[in-house]
């Protein structure tokens, strides 16, 4: 029998889960994040999957991995898990992730009030605030953030001929807008817009090539974005995001907001002091803003955004995990979901 430990600390940020390992990761080599990732996934990826999927997990779970800082200058690393994969980046996660590594005292930061994350996308710059022993607010700026690909036709059976926006804020995300044939995520379930963001990803994925012009390592979509009007007068926007199979982000999503900013600073919908609040399924909320301007090596225009957002502890767990237990590397019911051509089947 081979038998593994782990110990996290539970919490949420703005309704979305963080599960964050504190101890019984496993070492990875790399000299970067980014490098570090891909060992992860090459040997390790049993971690993420029994500790994001069921029995220990759920279909909509996201965690991280708590390490050591790479660089002189960072306070602590951070790998992103959940059920879609082990992802670059993650918003809502580094919002939770600072904040439990402050309140829970496993880092000291180097600059009081300021927090330096290493992370497979690049390195994140948070500040925060406190409220006695609480963190009441943290604001991270992003890593660059552009529209990739704008007004991509894509044929979606569904509902027909929609236009799309494709833009990267630590992941990539086709951003579906109201249009003609999309009326907004408000007049569709959530178990809907999870199936067509299945269906949105693969399309895209089948129609256009997505990769990062710095970064060839990240490439693909892995989520979708279906916008909508929000529920609250104060909010400018809302959305529901959509990652991998089987996961509806309760929050509205760091990176997913990050792009959004960038994709409506790039079409002149957002000035560059503005505060985009972008708003949630549940109505929870991120405040979005462009931080900075500039472009990439290939002249791409981009810019940095920050996301400011709110988290919660809500207990520890200590997990066990061994060859012996079944499903000991986790499982999702989709996996056990009839194929395509038999759903069709009518009854």
């Amino acid at each position: 029998m081979t038998r593994h430990v782990f110990t996290c600390i539970e919490g949420h940020t703005e309704g979305m889960p963080v599960r964050m390992v504190i101890a019984g990761a496993p070492g990875l080599k790399g000299r970067t994040m980014s490098e570090r990732r891909e060992h992860f996934i090459a040997e390790f990826d049993w971690v993420r999957r029994a500790l994001m999927l069921e029995p220990r997990g759920h279909s909509h779970m996201s965690g991280t991995i708590f390490y050591p800082p790479m660089r002189a200058d960072s306070d602590f690393s951070l790998l992103f898990i959940e059920t879609s994969g082990c992802l670059p980046m993650c918003g809502h996660a580094t919002l939770g992730s600072i904040t439990f590594a402050l309140e829970a005292g496993l880092i000291e930061p180097k600059v009081p009030g300021t927090v330096v994350v290493d992370v497979p996308a690049g390195q994140i710059h948070a500040t925060y605030t406190r409220t006695g022993e609480k963190v009441s607010s943290v604001c991270f700026t992003n890593v660059p953030s552009f529209l990739l690909h704008r007004d991509l036709v894509i044929d979606f059976p569904p509902l027909g001929m929609l236009k799309v926006d494709i833009a990267y804020g630590g992941n990539f995300y086709p951003i579906v807008e109201v249009q003609p044939n999309y009326p907004g995520c408000e007049h569709f379930g959530p178990q809907q817009l999870l199936e067509w963001g299945r269906d949105m990803q693969a399309l895209v994925n089948r129609t256009v090539e997505v990769i990062h012009p710095e970064n060839p390592a990240i490439k693909g979509v892995k989520h979708c974005m279906w916008t909508g009007s929000p529920l609250s007068a104060e909010a400018q926007g809302r959305a529901v995001v959509i990652a991998g199979a089987s996961l509806i982000d309760r929050s509205p999503c760091g990176t997913g907001s990050s792009a959004r900013v960038a994709q409506r600073f790039a079409r002149g919908w957002l000035a560059a002091e503005a505060a985009y609040r972008h708003e949630s399924l549940i109505g929870s909320f991120f405040v979005g803003r462009v931080a900075q301007q500039l472009e990439l090596e290939n002249g791409q225009a981009a810019i940095r955004p920050s996301i400011e957002g709110r988290a919660w502890i809500t207990g520890r767990a200590e997990f066990i995990v061994d060859d012996t237990q079944p499903w000991w590397d986790g499982f999702n019911l989709e996996d056990f979901a009839a194929p395509a051509s038999a759903r069709e089947i009518s009854l």
